[in-house]
């Protein structure tokens, strides 16, 4: 007698949740967008001795191209909330590849500007607003985590690509070392973005637990938030103490990366080891952003976002007689965690306190004026040593900045309804 096959019923497979792929993409772009922006700190050196021009002149050109890239992430985050992140992915990598090798090819201050101001800062416009407000989008719960990752990604990035930019220096030249950078974030991110979907449900998913039990509502976002436009979020206290904050965490941070190089070589410090340093920074803001978004899922987003200011505070001791490379590395990781931590909080804070309709629009208003502080710091901190020839006041100005930030942060309070923009209003 046969023995009958007894059919087992077939287990419901639960499909690939695309939006872990839609960090795996976005972690990579991250690596090399924002890692390519941080060496720039590398070059200062051969580009003064080769040119003779000022810290000031070359800080302009960072300064420049971070307000220019602010102005262009309003756009970009805007676009992202409209025709999706694939398009202008494409775009932001084509401009920034193509600015990064043309840097090559400069032999004047105006090839200066112009490649590294509107080349590299309009593409640079895609590095926050569109690809935060993709995962934002993509998850409710894990959202910290997520965007810890991919803001990890950049720090990582800018981890492998210093050493490997003053190797290449080193070896080759500061040319031929922007033409490889070039080449690889035209082929790369134009390459990933390809794969981004700005919407779960265009494939028939929904965000990460889009749906969550009230018992487990407690430090998890606030899903009944009203959906703010980005004229009724200005007129919300919670924001404007949101980009004051921002302002001071960009204005430290961007006076450092483009500085702590130059500052360490002139203490007599190899370039080795002063490019090594700014990898160390790297290291913490992706240690800091990596266990921020862990605690912020725990805590809440506002009271990390507050906890991460008070690390950034070792700034000031740039001001005592450091010489040695470790201890001014030790120094620039307890900063950057707290900086790593606080950056990567931001674009889930607006998704907390104003939802989700125009979060891309937000985020990039907030990333334009961050912008604003990352160019001011740093062409204030060059001119200071150009007048003084030291970076004491430069040091002094980020520590107060930091904490001035400090003490606004009390009077930010959650926006419970929105009670058509009325509530929390300034």
């Amino acid at each position: 007698m046969m023995q009958e096959e007894t059919k087992q019923p077939e287990k419901m497979r639960t499909p690939l949740f695309y939006g872990y792929i839609i960090v795996a993409l976005i972690f990579i772009i991250q690596m090399i967008m924002a890692g390519s922006s941080v060496t720039f700190g590398v070059f200062f050196k051969p580009m003064i001795n080769e040119f003779g021009w000022s810290r000031a002149l070359i800080s302009g050109a960072v300064s420049f191209s971070r307000i220019l890239s602010g102005f262009s992430s309003i756009v970009m985050g805007g676009l992202n909330d409209r025709i999706g992140p694939r398009a202008v992915i494409t775009l932001c990598g084509f401009l920034l590849g193509s600015g990064l090798l043309l840097m090559s090819l400069t032999n004047t201050v105006w090839q200066l500007y112009l490649f590294y101001i509107l080349l590299v800062g309009l593409g640079m416009g895609g590095v926050v607003a569109p690809q935060f407000s993709t995962v934002a989008r993509w998850f409710t719960r894990r959202r910290n985590l997520m965007t810890g990752i991919i803001f990890a990604g950049g720090s990582l990035g800018a981890l492998i690509l210093t050493p490997v930019a003053n190797w290449l220096i080193s070896t080759t030249g500061w040319r031929n070392s922007f033409m490889v950078l070039g080449a690889v974030a035209l082929v790369i991110i134009v390459l990933c973005a390809q794969f981004l979907k700005g919407q779960p449900g265009k494939i028939g998913q929904t965000p990460y637990n889009a749906v969550t039990k009230p018992e487990e509502q407690e430090h998890k976002p606030n899903l009944n938030v009203g959906e703010f436009t980005l004229k009724e979020a200005i007129y919300t206290r919670p924001f404007w103490i949101v980009i004051i904050m921002a302002f001071c965490n960009s204005f430290c941070l961007g006076t450092i990366m483009v500085h702590i190089v130059p500052h360490a070589i002139d203490l007599g410090i190899s370039a080795a080891a002063a490019a090594n340093i700014l990898a160390v920074l790297s290291a913490g803001l992706l240690t800091g952003s990596l266990m921020m978004g862990i605690n912020a899922d725990r805590i809440g987003v506002l009271k990390a976002f507050v906890i991460c200011f008070i690390p950034m505070l070792a700034v000031l001791f740039l001001l005592l007689p450091l010489t040695e490379a470790w201890m001014i590395g030790l120094l620039m990781f307890i900063m950057a965690w707290g900086n790593g931590g606080g950056s990567a909080l931001v674009s889930n804070m607006y998704a907390e306190l104003f939802g989700m309709r125009s979060h891309g629009l937000i985020v990039g208003f907030n990333t334009l004026v961050s912008a604003l502080g990352g160019a001011v710091g740093p062409f204030i901190a060059g001119y200071v040593f150009d007048k003084n020839g030291s970076y004491q006041w430069a040091f002094i100005l980020c520590g107060a900045l930091i904490a001035a930030g400090i003490a606004i942060a009390p009077l930010m309070r959650p926006i419970t309804q929105k009670d058509n923009g009325i509530a929390s209003r300034i």
